[in-house]
């Protein structure tokens, strides 16, 4: 029985960080949306768009892995929602680089369905959470 107790005596801090890692998910979701020009849920659920669907995972998949980055490596619950809006920024910043630099048509050819370019702009999230995951293991 004290083994049951001693293990779930985190359970608080864990439906904390939990409960806050998920209403972040969702802060990025609206923020992310309104830093593309195209709208990922009109061409998700109603055009039915793999290529928007792609990137978005992607995004998301991105996000998460820096979210959990922070978790583990915050030292306060402050100290994660810190890290874990840096970790949006990077997100933002990596579409806004890619966007204006390396393939500057990116919103159009994923409004087009182009499967390609969902690919790439979803590799390049993970890239960056995986390195933004990374970087928070000061």
């Amino acid at each position: 029985m004290d083994t049951l107790v001693t293990s779930l005596s985190g359970l608080g801090g864990f439906i904390l960080y939990f409960a806050a890692a998920i209403a972040l998910l969702f802060v990025f979701k609206v923020i992310y949306s309104k830093v593309t020009p195209h709208d990922e849920w009109v061409l998700i659920k109603e055009k039915q768009s793999t290529a928007a669907a792609i990137a978005f995972g992607g995004a998301l998949i991105g996000f998460a892995l820096a979210l959990s980055g922070a978790a583990a490596n915050a030292v306060s619950f402050t100290d994660f929602i810190i890290w874990a809006v840096v970790a949006l920024l990077a997100q933002c910043l990596a579409f806004l680089l890619l966007r204006f630099t390396f393939m500057p048509k990116i919103a159009e050819r994923i409004e087009q369905n182009e499967v390609s370019a969902g690919i790439m702009l979803a590799a390049l999230s993970i890239a960056v959470g995986l390195l933004n995951a990374a970087c928070m293991t000061y």
